[in-house]
């Protein structure tokens, strides 16, 4: 690929040194990467890109607004539409925004602690820290760091927990709009085996979540999530109040957790001695649905396999945090096998990277420790389109005609070995699979959320 070649019909205009594109049509320009379906006839020559992606090592991204208008050859696009201005990344790799289907918003002091797994994870650090919250003041710093590190990331679409406290949520909102980032959150409802300070009634939960509801529900990109933590948090009056919030609230998504831990898969079947499995407690309530997201789904068996494809569920794969805590290994092949709906998710702070590559290469390794081998159309597709596609959002996670405009320019940035391992192919699927294997944030070149520049330098003019 080309680095030092001029550009082609670029007219960077004045107000781009502000960060403010034209009002009209304008151009990203570098090599594109994206994905408009699931990956088919994948194989181990990345130079080839399997059915369903694309790639251009000098591609063009048309952006008016908040959509892409259209993506493919610089070239042909530059000579259809003489004097469009451009903002010209050749060097970079252009990506939509990554998309996070399970993340902990107050939880990023809690990353890189030490000697715990899961429960004792939550009494030691989790627990703790999120009861600090309840200062409201504390709440809007950190909700805006955590919001900053997402976009340093690359990450433009996140579903994430926040709190007990309803004030978390409305920051995390009002964060989010400010950034045009497209955010899924909502209170986290708790009222069991947790300290004092966390512990609400499940009334108080609903009438907080409701409220949410009628603040920021269809506001923008903002999505209210109910978010029963999980089975052993939640009474089950919680269970049952959450049921009938969901019921009457079909449009809303739901987040939890299940089968995560062998410890916490024991104590749950303790809890509901009727229930086949962790997962049919969730579904014994009605909490299994399209839009509805369960981070591990380690311990589930080929019958909880197929009730997610059923009922249209997302299993979120959080390798990082498996990895951390000791948890185990998710199995791609038995989800994909069942016909369930997968996304990736960071899993901040069990997680130990807010970034999707980072993630994208623990997944690797936890599947090739399988025999299962991730190819990188498959993790692009699992960190954009299909992350999306499981949370039902449309126009998000590709570069088709009408999507927002989420873009992330990456580059090999200041890794010596990566910069190295980066000039030896020019195919963008094959920097993508090096950037999944050695990256992490440091390669977030640019960032543009809803067609705003939100990381990064600005075209200078």
């Amino acid at each position: 690929m080309s680095t030092s070649s001029p550009p082609i019909s670029a007219r960077p205009l004045a107000a781009w040194s502000d960060g403010q594109p034209p009002s009209g049509p304008w151009a990203l320009r570098g090599a594109l990467l994206w994905a408009e379906a699931a990956p088919t006839g994948c194989s181990a020559d990345l130079s080839t890109c399997p059915t369903g992606v694309h790639q251009h090592e000098d591609g063009l991204l048309v952006i008016e607004g908040d959509k892409i208008i259209e993506a493919g050859p610089a070239e042909a696009l530059l000579a259809a539409r003489p004097g469009l201005p451009v903002d010209d990344r050749r060097g970079a790799l252009l990506v939509p925004g990554f998309v996070d289907t399970h993340v902990h918003a107050p939880q990023i002091d809690v990353t890189a602690s030490f000697g715990a797994q899961l429960l004792d994870w939550l009494e030691r650090y989790t627990f703790p820290t999120e009861a600090g919250f309840a200062d409201e003041g504390r709440a809007a710093a950190d909700s805006a760091a955590f919001l900053d590190l997402l976009l340093a990331a690359g990450t433009t679409t996140a579903m994430a927990f926040a709190t007990v406290h309803p004030h978390t949520s409305a920051h995390l909102f009002a964060g989010a709009e400010a950034r045009g980032l497209q955010l899924l959150t909502g209170p986290v409802w708790m009222d069991q085996h947790g300290p004092p300070a966390l512990m609400v009634p499940p009334a108080q939960s609903a009438a907080a979540t409701a409220a949410l509801i009628e603040a920021w529900q269809g506001r923008g990109r903002a999505k209210v999530v109910l978010t029963p933590r999980f089975v052993p948090s939640c009474t089950r009056e919680a269970l049952a109040t959450c049921a009938a919030m969901a019921a009457a609230h079909p449009d809303l998504h739901i987040q939890s957790h299940v089968a995560e831990n062998r410890a916490e898969v024991a104590w749950v079947a303790a809890l509901f001695p009727e229930a086949r499995s962790y997962l049919e407690v969730y579904a014994r309530h009605g909490l299994l649905r399209p839009g509805a997201v369960y981070a591990h789904c380690i311990y589930l068996d080929q019958a909880d396999w197929r009730l997610m494809a059923e009922t249209g569920a997302t299993a979120a794969f959080c390798p990082s945090s498996n990895l951390f805590l000791g948890s185990g290994l998710f199995d791609l092949a038995a989800a994909r096998a069942a016909g369930a709906r997968v996304g990736l998710g960071s899993d901040v702070g069990g997680g130990t990277s807010l970034s999707a590559l980072r993630t994208l290469g623990d997944a690797y390794k936890v599947l090739n420790l399988q025999g299962q081998a991730l190819h990188p159309a498959e993790g692009l597709h699992l960190a954009t389109l299909g992350g999306a596609e499981a949370l039902g959002l449309p126009c998000t996670g590709s570069f088709r005609a009408g999507d927002t405009a989420d873009v992330v320019a990456l580059s090999p940035g200041p890794n010596p070995l990566l910069r190295r391992r980066w000039g030896l192919r020019s195919s963008p699927l094959d920097h993508f699979f090096a950037l999944m294997t050695l990256g992490d944030e440091a390669n977030t070149a640019a960032v543009w959320a809803a067609g705003q520049q939100r990381v990064g330098a600005p075209p200078t003019p």
